[in-house]
């Protein structure tokens, strides 16, 4: 049988496609009112629309932000706070890889900002909202790559050497990190925290890349899982009553999996926790043009 979502608030960012619009679409046919996060005004109306038409569900609401930029991370998290009073399941999923460097109008690598300020920087903004509503889940997505991953303090931005693949690594790794250091400081609050690998899926991931990444992706997914089936972690660990009470873990295929072995460095946590705090501060400091 299906976990009974009704009278529960879930916010999904990068939902607009891939495991994101999956998730939502199962959250949604759950009873469960889903907030959608997009960046694509049209797009985002239109994921809007075909959510309830398919899950027969009319609770289905969306915010646009681009979340690479600190500001409209922020943005986000008042425009929902504004309209709800309770949030019982945030899921981090918005993230992407890029081949070339770039960097967001905060000044930061855009990996690094999207795939792992972003989700902190939100889950701090919604957290009393959280905890408000414990019993309340916070879901991040990450992925296997970051057992190829470091967390380079003297370059987290990539300035002196860059690589797309090591920015993704790090920034999933990150998320792992953060993940573990976010559970403990909630320990007994009844806000749970899990990250998890979704598996190799069938998505527009990658695609948003020219060159050879840009070309390979299509054809190396045919051997990928479907976006159902990669999405069937992150819909269990925010519905599932198997998994209510598990906090500080890491999931892969819908069970407990061990991360990287620096992910478990609790200096490394912390160290990783006060750098984002400061760089959060940072963005925040700079006036919006």
């Amino acid at each position: 049988m299906k976990p009974d979502m009704r009278g529960k608030v879930v916010l999904v960012t990068g939902a607009t496609g891939g495991i994101g619009l999956v998730t939502a679409e199962a959250l949604a046919g759950m009873g469960a009112t889903v907030v959608i996060v997009g960046r694509n005004a049209a797009k985002t109306e239109e994921v809007v629309t075909q959510l309830r038409s398919k899950t027969m569900n009319a609770n289905i609401d969306s915010i646009l932000a681009d979340l690479s930029v600190m500001s409209q991370v922020h943005q986000a998290a008042e425009a929902f706070k504004q309209k709800y009073d309770r949030l019982d399941v945030l899921l981090n999923n918005a993230g992407a890889m890029f081949t070339d460097r770039r960097v967001t109008s905060d000044g930061y690598e855009m990996t690094f900002a999207l795939d792992h300020l972003n989700y902190f920087y939100l889950t701090q903004q919604l957290q009393d909202l959280l905890l408000r509503s414990a019993p309340a889940r916070i879901v991040n997505v990450s992925s296997d790559a970051h057992k190829g991953g470091h967390i380079n303090f003297d370059d987290l931005m990539g300035e002196q050497k860059f690589s797309g693949f090591g920015a993704y690594a790090q920034a999933k790794l990150a998320n792992v990190l953060f993940t573990y250091e976010l559970a403990r400081r909630l320990e007994d609050s009844g806000v749970t925290a899990n990250a998890l690998h979704p598996g190799f899926v069938a998505t527009g991931f990658g695609r948003n890349n020219g060159g050879w990444i840009g070309r390979l992706m299509p054809l190396i997914q045919v051997v990928a899982l479907s976006p159902e089936k990669g999405a069937a972690t992150s819909t269990y660990l925010a519905s599932s009553p198997e998994v209510q009470d598990v906090t500080g873990k890491y999931f892969a295929k819908q069970a407990q999996a061990r991360s990287n072995d620096e992910s478990y460095d609790v200096g490394v946590q912390r160290r990783l926790w006060d750098v984002s705090e400061a760089l959060i501060a940072q963005a925040e400091a700079v006036p919006v043009v």
